[in-house]
């Protein structure tokens, strides 16, 4: 099966654990450690809310390409009926589209793009 016809969700559910592993390892390189803090200060990035909201900035700078725009897209556009109650459908919607997204570069082993993407979002931070 090639990566493209993989269920949206599923890649999302692969993103997830590539997009939460970039962010552990920030926080323990930034010499965080207590668990309680790195739980604290992850929640600044792996929550719905801050989940799109990094997704919605690389949008409006055009930094995905029209590709990666389509697998988001094709994530944002599916038809689920739950979310999270700490947000509304909208948002979690997009927060999935960036985990769907990492998931796609996982599979395709795209580790280069994967690390430019989490580099984006921790502000230009190496990982």
């Amino acid at each position: 099966m090639k990566t493209i016809e993989i269920n949206s969700l599923v890649l999302a559910y692969i993103g997830d654990c590539v997009y939460e592993g970039y962010i552990r390892h920030f926080l323990v390189n930034k010499g965080i450690a207590n668990v309680n803090d790195l739980q604290k200060e992850a929640v600044k990035y792996v929550s719905a809310n801050s989940q799109a909201s990094f997704l919605k900035n690389m949008i409006d700078n055009s930094f995905l390409s029209e590709n990666e725009l389509d697998i988001v897209r094709r994530a944002r556009n599916y038809k689920t009926t739950s979310h999270p109650k700490n947000c509304d459908i909208i948002t979690y919607k997009y927060a999935t589209g960036l985990e769907a997204l990492l998931g796609y570069l996982d599979l395709e082993n795209d580790k280069e793009r994967i690390d430019e993407i989490m580099n984006y979002v921790l502000g230009g931070v190496k990982c």
